[in-house]
């Protein structure tokens, strides 16, 4: 067990970076299994830079204090006391985080490294563990920590101080023990979706992976790195299958949905829009006219008609 003071491996500061990293976090503290870094517990002020220096690997946040900020994004995270965050990267966590306008930030991270679970597991999954159905569509999700969360963490924070009495069973045990508090976590599909896919040996296809981020606001990089491929053969796997751009498949999709559920739901239009993956109620009604002729307003009163 080592506890360090920097440990991020894919994070780079500049002088000028390093210099202000220093000024702005308080403390930082992190306690390492077979090598990698297990927890980490930052105290800062933010912003922060270019972010806090994370591993990418995936991870769950827990935050102890803050501003109880918003921090734009798709992902809206909420910087707030008692409040969790679990992420398929860490270095998005950090980033997110940093981007506070003037504030404060007290966190404790839980690294999930693969091949240390699977050491720890001995290549097996855990108890409770089942293979994913269908690909991870949400990459970071946030709630509101459970009382047996709130609980872990506090034996987690002695660790910190008392380095005797930390050895690399103690840590297998309380990495083990997350893991099981969040895969039987029964409030949140996507958390179980993320856990799940952290040991999940299942390889989707191409056309399933577009298919199941049709309705989130994914760029078309994003969609390039969630099926391996780089733009350019990203862009001609996608013209050989759907015969079609990505850009003017995907929103074909969206408006297609988009008039599904205003014949089930009677959702706003607004709130339609947003859970297709429409950014703002301009863009789908100009979307949706060009494909059925009408607004979305106008189509839902043909159908009352």
């Amino acid at each position: 067990m080592q506890i360090k003071i920097f440990s991020g491996k894919c994070f780079k500061l500049n002088v000028e970076n390093l210099y202000y990293f220093y000024a702005m976090v308080t403390a930082h503290k992190s306690i390492e299994l077979f090598g990698k870094p297990l927890f980490t517990w930052i105290t800062a002020k933010t912003p922060i830079g270019d972010g806090l220096p994370l591993p990418s690997e995936a991870c769950f946040a827990y935050i102890r204090d803050g501003s109880n900020q918003t921090v734009l994004g798709p992902n809206q995270v909420r910087i707030q006391k008692g409040q969790s965050i679990l992420s398929l990267c860490g270095k998005t966590v950090g980033q997110m985080i940093a981007k506070q306008e003037e504030g404060h930030i007290d966190t404790i991270v839980v690294h999930f490294h693969r091949d240390l679970l699977l050491k720890i597991y001995d290549n097996s999954p855990p108890p409770f563990w089942k293979e994913l159905d269908t690909p991870v569509t949400q990459y970071i999700v946030q709630v509101a920590a459970t009382e047996l969360v709130k609980n872990y963490f506090d034996t987690i924070t002695p660790l910190f101080y008392n380095k005797a009495a930390v050895s690399e069973d103690l840590l297998i045990l309380k990495l083990k023990e997350i893991i099981l508090l969040l895969l039987q976590t029964e409030r949140s599909y996507q958390i179980i979706q993320i856990m799940r896919s952290l040991f999940s040996e299942r390889t989707f296809s191409f056309k399933e992976v577009i298919d199941a981020n049709i309705c989130h606001p994914r760029s078309i990089e994003e969609l390039a790195q969630l099926t391996n491929h780089s733009l350019s053969s990203f862009k001609r796997e996608f013209k050989k299958i759907y015969n079609a751009t990505p850009a003017v498949y995907i929103l074909d999709k969206r408006a297609e949905k988009v008039a599904e559920l205003l014949k089930l739901s009677d959702e706003s239009i607004s709130s339609i829009g947003y859970h297709c993956g429409f950014t703002s109620p301009s863009h789908l009604s100009r979307v949706f006219k060009n494909k059925y002729g009408v607004t979305p307003k106008e189509f839902r009163l043909s159908l009352s008609d």
